[in-house]
């Protein structure tokens, strides 16, 4: 339970950079993306993403060059990208260690081992990836990181994707 209306460690509105209220206004898909080495599995929220088609096709997001899962996929070389459906951003915050998750992240949700890293059951989609660049350069304050899309996999149903729009998720 709370007792404020609104997030209570919010920057005011006249505070926030331009940049990031124009951010702000653009919807932003909602993945997580997962590696594993051997019993180790690590797995991070990431927004900032753009696929980008063509052959082969390719996906570009922006990075925390300071996660334990970026570590570890510079290390393998591959991911997992898992489009979380509506009504899962309680996940999303898990995975972006803003959420308690007893026992690790991956206690929260159901996740299958793929070849890529761990699968979300229930997911959107999944996209398996491969690493281009283990030294990428920055853009902003993260890391532009390009992959190419080895494989993606839709569900039967087609869930709709989650979404993340002016700090809230629709």
């Amino acid at each position: 339970m709370s007792i404020h209306s609104e997030h209570p460690f919010l920057t005011p509105r006249e505070l926030r950079g331009p940049a990031r209220r124009l951010r702000g206004l653009l919807p932003s898909p909602v993945t997580i993306w997962t590696s594993a080495d051997g019993e180790r599995r690590e797995g991070w929220t990431i927004s900032s993403m753009l696929v980008a088609d063509g052959e082969p096709a390719e996906v570009l997001a922006l990075v925390d060059e300071d996660s334990d899962w970026w570590d570890m996929f510079r290390r393998t070389g591959q991911a997992t990208i898992n489009v979380l459906p509506q009504g899962q951003g309680w996940l999303a915050d898990v995975f972006a260690q803003m959420a308690p998750s007893p026992g690790g992240p991956f206690r929260t949700g159901e996740w299958l081992d793929d070849a890529f890293g761990p699968r979300l059951a229930g997911a959107a989609a999944w996209a398996g990836v491969r690493l281009l660049d283990t030294d990428p350069d920055h853009a902003g304050w993260g890391l532009l990181v390009r992959a190419v899309i080895e494989w993606v996999e839709f569900p039967d149903d087609e869930p709709e994707a989650l979404e993340h729009r002016r700090g809230r998720y629709r």
